[in-house]
Formats: C-alpha cells, sequence, structure tokens
C-alpha cells in the first residue's frame, strides 16, 4: 500500500509503512503520496525563511494526538492525529510555518552529541518517553527523566520552547505565509482548537500545549494578523485541496477499522476520496476482488495518477500475486520517477519474483533510492540482496553496514564494513566501510 509502515525486518511492503521505533513508541509512517503533498505545501514556506527544502526532512508519527515538533536539526516531525484533524491544507500550513520559524530562528535547544547522531527512531522515542514524563510528574521540569529512558541514547535535554521563542515564531510563521501570498487562518484556527484544551488536565491535554505553550496574547496576535492582512482570504489552490481530501481519506483508512471507514464512506458516495477508502477498507478485510474492482475503475478514470497504481500494486503483492504487482508498480514509478519511495517498493517486488530478468532494474531503482532515502533501512536491505544475487559480496556487505547504521544496530554495522573492507578493492566504496566501521565503533564506545 501507498501507507507503508517501515519495519526493521523484512516485511511486506505496505504502502503505508512505519519503521518499528522503540517497544511502546509510536511508529513512523512512510507513504510518498502523503509525503509529497505535505512536501509541496511546505516547499514555499521552506523558500520563504531561507531553508534548503531538500534539506528539511519531514516525518510522520503514527500517533492519534494533536502534536508537531522540530528536532536533532532541521526534521520536522507531524502526528497523524494532527493531518486527520486538519481540514483543509491551510490548516497543515500554518502549524509547518510556525514549525519553520522555530528552524529559522534557532530555538532549537543544542543538544548533546549523542542529538547529533541519533537516529529518527530514537529521537521520537525521547519525545515520547519525554511527553510521558511531563505528565507522569508535573511538567515540563520533569522530561530530563523521560529522555533517559528514550533508546539509551541518554540525553538529558528536550526541546521544550518558551512562550518568547513560541511568539517569535508565531511572528516568523505570519511573515513567511505573506511572503507567499497564504492564509493565516489555518494557524488560528488549529490554536483555537488548542484554546479550548488549555484547562484539561495534563493528562487530557494534547502533547503540543506541554511542548509549545499557549496564551492569550498569542491567539490575539495572530487573530489581529489575520483580521489585516490581504491574504487572508486566499483559499488554497483547488488541486491542493483535492490532494488533501483524497490523502485524509487515504490516512483514516489505513488506521481506522475497516468497519469504521465503510460506514463513513457509503457506498453510493462515487466521489474519490471515497472510493479509494473503500478500496483500502476491502484490501485490508481482506476482500481483494473488491478492493480490485474499486481501484481499477480509479484507474481507469485517473489514468496518471500514480498512487492508484501504488496501491493496486500493493493488493496484489501482499495478496500473493507477486508477478501481477510488477507491472502496476513499474508503472507508477513511470508516472513518478523522482519519487524514491516508489522505486524501493517496486524494486523489492520485482526481488520477490526471483526473475533474473528484472534484478538489474531493481539493483538501479535502490542505487538510486539510497541517495535521497540514506536513512531508511529497508532500501539498504534490500539493495544487499540485489547485490548478493549479482555475487557483488563486498557491495553486498557494505549495503548491510548502511543498513545497520540506519537501524542503529552499530555491532552489525561495524560487522559488515569490516567484512566490505577485507572485499572492497581501493576506492570510494571501500573508504566509505571504514568511516561506518569507525563510526559505528565510536557509538558502540558511548552506549
Amino acid at each position: 500500500m501507498t501507507l507503508k509502515v517501515f519495519c526493521l525486518a523484512l516485511a511486506a511492503n505496505a504502502v503505508l509503512a512505519p519503521y518499528a521505533l522503540a517497544d511502546d513508541s509510536p511508529d513512523i509512517i512512510r507513504d510518498a503520496e502523503i509525503e509529497n503533498n505535505i512536501r509541496t505545501w511546505a516547499t514555499p514556506i521552506f523558500n520563504a525563511a531561507g531553508l534548503d527544502p531538500n534539506a528539511v526532512h519531514i516525518y510522520i508519527i503514527n500517533d492519534p494526538t494533536l502534536n508537531s515538533f522540530v528536532a536533532g536539526g532541521q526534521n520536522l516531525f507531524m502526528n497523524t492525529g494532527t493531518l486527520l484533524r486538519a481540514d483543509r491544507p491551510n490548516e497543515i500550513i500554518g502549524i509547518m510555518a510556525h514549525e519553520t520559524g522555530h528552524i529559522a530562528g534557532g530555538h532549537l535547544v543544542r543538544f548533546q552529541e549523542e542529538m547529533h547522531d541519533a537516529t529518527v527512531k530514537a529521537i521520537i522515542a525521547m519525545v515520547v518517553g519525554a511527553a510521558a514524563g511531563a505528565v507522569g510528574h508535573g511538567g515540563a521540569g520533569a522530561m530530563g527523566a523521560g529522555m533517559a529512558a528514550g533508546e539509551g541514547v541518554g540525553l538529558r535535554s528536550y526541546l521544550s520552547f518558551s512562550v518568547a521563542q513560541e511568539a517569535s515564531a508565531d511572528q516568523a510563521a505570519l511573515k513567511f505565509l505573506d511572503a507567499t501570498h497564504q492564509s493565516a487562518q489555518g494557524l488560528l484556527d488549529f490554536f483555537e482548537i488548542l484554546e479550548q484544551e488549555e484547562f484539561l488536565s495534563a493528562q487530557r491535554q494534547d502533547p503540543y500545549l506541554r511542548t509549545h505553550p499557549l496564551t492569550s496574547q498569542r491567539i490575539d496576535y495572530v487573530r489581529e494578523h489575520v483580521a489585516h492582512s490581504p491574504w487572508s482570504k486566499v483559499p488554497d489552490p483547488p488541486q491542493w485541496v483535492a490532494n488533501f481530501n483524497t490523502m485524509k481519506a487515504k490516512l483514516g483508512a489505513f488506521l481506522n477499522p475497516p468497519s469504521d471507514t465503510l460506514a463513513q464512506y457509503k457506498a453510493d458516495d462515487n466521489s474519490v476520496p471515497a472510493r479509494y477508502a473503500r478500496a483500502i477498507a476491502y484490501y485490508r478485510i481482506p476482500q481483494l476482488k473488491d478492493a480490485l474492482a474499486i481501484i481499477d475503475g480509479l484507474i481507469h478514470d485517473y489514468p496518471d495518477n500514480p498512487y492508484f497504481y501504488e496501491l493496486k500494486g500493493q493488493m496484489l503483492f501482499e495478496n500473493g500475486h507477486v508477478d501481477e504487482a510488477v507491472a502496476p508498480y513499474a508503472k507508477a514509478v513511470q508516472l513518478k520517477p523522482d519519487t524514491p519511495l516508489l522505486r524501493i517498493e517496486a524494486a523489492q517486488v520485482d526481488l520477490e519474483t526471483n526473475n533474473p530478468a528484472l534484478l538489474p532494474t531493481a539493483s538501479n531503482m535502490l542505487a538510486d533510492a539510497v541517495h535521497f532515502e540514506s536513512d531508511n533501512p529497508d532500501a539498504w536491505h534490500f539493495l544487499a540482496i540485489a547485490y548478493g544475487r549479482s555475487n557483488n559480496l563486498g557491495m553486498a556487505a557494505l549495503a548491510l553496514a548502511e543498513e545497520g547504521m540506519a537501524n542503529g544496530n552499530y555491532r552489525t554495522a561495524g560487522q559488515q564494513a569490516e567484512r566490505a573492507m577485507k572485499i572492497l578493492p581501493q576506492g570510494a566504496e571501500r573508504q566509505r566501510a571504514q568511516d561506518i566501521r569507525d563510526d559505528a565503533r565510536r557509538m558502540r564506545d558511548k552506549s
């Protein structure tokens, strides 16, 4: 499916895929369609802030609460609860503009070197632990204890902004929105939702309020800006709205029980979001025949949508029709060749066919994808398989070393790097193996 939870072990290729985290930590959702939509909305904001859009990493956390935060450099995290609670793209854009204000304003806590080296899953585990500590012990002062449990990294500081920093990020967000001729109404709407929760007990508040203190003065400031900005009435582009509605239906269909999805999107609702959601619900039941009938109808009506082909490929692949899944995945990549996640999914299917004729295509797609998905352990794992089947054992070992680093499994990373160094000739690849060996040794010594 397009909505894939990436697991640390080799797993079935779900479109909605989360990286498996610590025992009780939420997963990271990986989905090409959702990520491309969010990046499309965020790129004008990043440009207005003077940031390189390609240097800002956006992660979606599978958590139903309202929350977003920045951590570990230019990493922006957003909960699925925030995406599902929003009513239009402008609300998500306003939230991202605010978080971008923290990045551009240098508000990020100067974490210890461990945070710089921490994997994304470790950062999330630490943030979740810190939020739990705040609830259990009565506020931000207790967060350090929660951080200590996060993936064993041992940080003692946590990103918790002051009211002054929040106000500064608000001001920056409004500047970015005006510069891109977008309304700040979405940000105001989000704040007004949070305002209703401010007086709840800490246990009932959304995490955003515990890390981003909200005040009536901040809300009044944004409301005043909305009242006078020339861009406040500017609507979202129609295509953004259409993409948002489809994305929201898809996300809910993958995360909620299929029965809930079918109750929400009735059979007589022929809108694209409703058909998409029902296809996913039937696929998850599983009623493959009904799911394929709906997705084939969408492909017929919208033959240039790569994500419909992607979903069809996943349906077939996960139900054992591996050879039949090759063509729809290939079509998805053809329609959206600049999306690494699609290449990774298509390559996995090619490898699973055990068809030698597809091996070069899979290898090339994976080698290209890891340039952009260097922290994706699945991509490195599949690339190691491709190299191994090509009898390129040195590069297979190097790919397994990269997988170990992406997973935070530094022992395996070091062992595979040593193996690669013994096989590879002098050159860039052998030097990379040596760098991984040294980095893995350093990380093991610190733990």
